[in-house]
């Protein structure tokens, strides 16, 4: 029905994180609450991406009005349907924050955000290429391919300064002209996708919500240098983005945007989707093309570079989700509009996944050139449960670790690498005062070591030797001599290794000794954790004022907290394993950590 007819429009959340709080139940809920009261005609229920609260979730939003109800449960669908549809009234019981909600709140939930790549989503239905065709979808391809010559399109993308923001921040515009100069019949473009930092979801957000951006910033890629196929590379563990790009890609190709002869221009392009098996390492742009030819993504030595002989050989550009996303944006408004956001050498806007100890986590996309300290503190809304900021990562785990006096430090490629980190993907990791930076090397590390292909000596080797030093220090173990190890091991890795990966991995070693090197030594030569959290260094004591009431003593898993009732209890430090479970149960305060 078009949508004239429908009186209501409600937006379904169907991030995963409401999924799992049971958003297919309120689906059916909402449907057999509008087939019993006849309004399945007059009520148009639309799956979208994230809303913006599923911490609070399942969530809906309500159309025309922008309200938005949030902690639903399918009594609830009940109630909403007859006080909102049935009777006009807002259902002021799951209300969020007890006002309507507005679109432009929905665009920028903060005053320093501003939503480019994001703007459509939550706001159009990712399944319906209409929706996205309606809000100027498929406009900029029109321009670039009945308006525009390659090198046009080139020179527009070059004068909008649009960096990659897959991690590199190499020109876009440059990437795009070296492919151009090759003289070669096949050329290929590929959407790289494999978004594999841990707690980052910003290209899966996109594909999420708005999958036709992306797909039609790879149509007009491939028209500005040569390439007439194009291949995204997804992981498998996106399925809700794989079924929605299936969707697109079926939906594109009915319309006319995929295949032969484009809105009879002659020019021919199509797309193959591919899902990686989640190899962190595959995210490396070389590791990625040999994953897709069939062989074990493994880096390969540059040059020669993939924009010169990459995919079977042939010219090869790739850009992430976010870059192809802005294409679209700088094509049907200009490369002045995209330029003038941003500093002199990075322009636009860069979504950012915030997570640790903040108020506000989750995705945010700012001008770049915002500070750290408007990022944790304006849009992120500080620290929580009244704790002090201590460090914030930037760039997933190989990124650096950051410190507060640094933070009034552009948010930036130039400026982060300056400080020993790298922008990244764009994962944001924030840390108060209670976390241990040598702990944090040791987590980083840990993980790094375990996505290491192994092709190359100083990576496979060089980060399993650091993690053994790390973890001999978290142990209680640490000798002299150790964090100058650690700082030379680092240097080796960082000249030797053939990936990003391994050239990234000693940042996290290199920043923490930097600006946290009283803590190293702590733990070196005094045996002590000051944060109190690597276990080999702790201990548990109960005080005088235990009341004795043997809640502690039921749940220590190693039996060893021992004591009568109504009398002080005792902890034997041989058999305690430190994990804390006796301090979370205790109501009396009286169990502390030493």
């Amino acid at each position: 029905m078009p949508d004239e007819f429908y009186r209501s429009h409600i937006l379904l959340c169907q991030d995963p994180e409401c999924l799992a709080k049971g958003a297919n139940d309120i689906e059916e809920a909402l449907l057999r609450e509008l087939d019993a009261h006849g309004l399945r005609d007059e009520v148009n229920l639309l799956e979208t991406s994230r809303l913006g609260h599923c911490h609070t979730g399942p969530e809906i939003v309500v159309y025309p009005e922008g309200v938005t109800y949030i902690n639903l449960t399918p009594a609830a669908v009940t109630e909403i349907v007859n006080e909102h549809l049935l009777k006009g009234r807002v259902a002021k019981k799951y209300l969020f924050t007890g006002e309507a909600r507005k679109d432009e709140e929905l665009r920028a939930p903060t005053a320093k955000e501003i939503r480019i790549i994001m703007a459509r989503c939550g706001v159009i239905d990712p399944e319906n290429i209409e929706d996205y065709i309606a809000d100027d979808g498929y406009a900029a391809l029109a321009k670039a391919l009945l308006q525009m010559t390659p090198r046009q399109v080139i020179d527009q993308v070059l004068q909008s300064g649009l960096r990659g923001r897959g991690g590199a921040g190499f020109p876009t515009g440059k990437k795009w002209e070296f492919a151009a100069a090759q003289k070669s019949d096949v050329k290929y473009i590929i959407c790289n996708a494999d978004e594999g930092d841990p707690g980052a979801f910003m290209n899966r957000r996109v594909l999420e919500g708005d999958p036709h951006s992306v797909l039609e910033g790879m149509i007009i890629a491939g028209y500005a240098f040569g390439a007439h196929q194009g291949y995204i590379y997804c992981r498998a563990e996106y399925p809700i983005a794989v079924r929605t790009l299936k969707i697109a890609l079926r939906q594109a190709r009915e319309f006319g945007f995929f295949g032969k002869n484009i809105l009879g221009t002659g020019f021919d392009f199509d797309v193959e989707l591919r899902i990686g098996a989640g190899a962190f390492v595959c995210g490396e742009e070389t590791a990625l093309m040999a994953s897709i030819e069939g062989r074990r993504g493994e880096p390969r030595p540059r040059p020669p570079f993939p924009a010169v002989a990459g995919l079977w050989g042939k010219p090869t550009i790739i850009n992430n989700v976010e870059t192809l996303a802005n294409v679209p944006n700088i094509i049907r408004h200009g490369a002045a509009w995209f330029a003038q956001i941003g500093t002199e050498k990075t322009k636009g806007t860069k979504t950012f996944t915030l997570a640790g100890d903040v108020v506000r986590t989750g995705l945010i996309e700012v001008p770049l050139g915002i500070t750290l300290r408007e990022v944790v503190f304006d849009v992120a809304g500080g620290i929580k449960d009244g704790k002090g900021f201590k460090a914030i990562q930037t760039g997933g785990p190989m990124g650096g670790c950051i410190p507060e006096h640094l933070l009034d430090t552009p948010l930036d490629y130039e400026n982060l690498g300056a400080l020993g980190s790298i922008m990244g993907s764009g994962g944001l990791v924030v840390m108060d005062d209670t976390t241990c930076m040598v702990d944090i090397a040791r987590f980083f590390m840990d993980f790094i070591q375990d996505e290491s292909c192994g092709k190359c000596v100083p990576c496979r080797i060089g980060t399993r030797r650091i993690l053994e030093i790390l973890q001999r220090i978290c142990a209680g173990d640490g000798e002299e001599g150790d964090i100058e190890q650690l700082e030379r091991l680092s240097k080796y890795i960082l000249a030797g290794s053939l990936c990003g990966l391994g050239q990234g991995a000693p940042n996290p070693i290199l920043t923490t000794i930097k600006h946290f090197r009283a803590e190293y030594e702590a733990h070196i030569k005094e045996k002590r954790c000051p944060a109190k959290v690597c276990k080999g260094l702790i201990t548990y004591r109960i005080l005088d004022t235990c009341p004795g009431c043997m809640v502690c003593a039921r749940n220590c898993p190693s039996k060893a907290i021992t004591g009568e009732k109504q009398k002080v209890h005792v902890i034997n430090t041989d058999l305690c394993e430190r994990c804390g479970i006796c301090m979370t149960v205790c109501k009396f305060d009286t169990i502390v950590v030493e």
